[in-house]
């Protein structure tokens, strides 16, 4: 049973959290049934750990990061054709890259890419460590929201290799036709902030959005430990 979670009073507005911190506490206000549970949240950098440290706090449990990556496009950063899980598995958007007229070496040289900066970023925000253990436990995946979904379908698939109790994904915002494919994917989907229609920017649900640095995201991970 796929559930799902949104709040009606949002559907198709913009602008309706100050900035991710105030969006991971309505969030955590809609997961209060895992507070003090064996729930781990884990936040997918770099937008995604503010929400989650925030859900975390709340509901009384460990945060973690989850190190997943859109492989980019080489001429247009901001957007992907995929995405690369913690354990390397590729994940392509095949119905867009038949549209890019990318060379088969221009694809694996934007996946290695992206192995590389999952490895960097591993090194950095989790020192090398172990990923925790999630098996036989709830898995609260966390980001700031949903564009095209294959970043989070790649955690999804990811989390479910290593065998949860199940898979609770908590988003403030989403594109109601990735909402659906991600919903398909997870145990239980929370987005409160559900919009339609052919444009869509998750910044387009904050007053306040920026690009968040990784000392920032460092700092988050360091806070939170310090407060627990």
């Amino acid at each position: 049973m796929h559930t799902f979670i949104e709040d009606k009073s949002f559907r198709n507005k913009l602008y309706v959290f100050k900035d991710r911190s105030e969006a991971g506490k309505l969030l955590s206000q809609r997961l209060g049934g895992y507070k003090d549970t064996d729930a781990i949240v884990l936040g997918i950098p770099s937008g995604g750990v503010p929400v989650a440290a925030k859900i975390a706090k709340a509901l009384a449990l460990p945060l973690d990061v989850l190190i997943v990556r859109k492989v980019q496009i080489p001429y247009n950063t901001e957007a992907g054709f995929g995405s690369v899980s913690p354990d390397n598995n590729v994940l392509l958007n095949e119905s867009l890259l038949n549209t890019l007229n990318l060379s088969a070496e221009e694809v694996n040289q934007q996946i290695q890419r992206t192995r590389e900066i999952i490895k960097k970023r591993n090194d950095l925000f989790r020192k090398g460590l172990p990923f925790p253990t999630v098996k036989n436990k709830v898995a609260i995946i966390v980001d700031d929201g949903l564009a095209s979904g294959y970043t989070m379908l790649s955690a999804i698939a990811f989390i479910k290799r290593l065998e949860p109790q199940k898979i609770v994904v908590a988003v403030p915002t989403g594109l109601k036709k990735t909402v659906d494919l991600v919903l398909s994917q997870a145990d239980e989907l929370v987005c409160l902030n559900v919009r339609s229609g052919f444009i869509f920017a998750v910044a387009d649900a904050y007053e306040n959005w920026y690009d968040l640095e990784d000392d920032e995201v460092i700092s988050l991970l360091q806070n939170f430990k310090e407060s627990t």
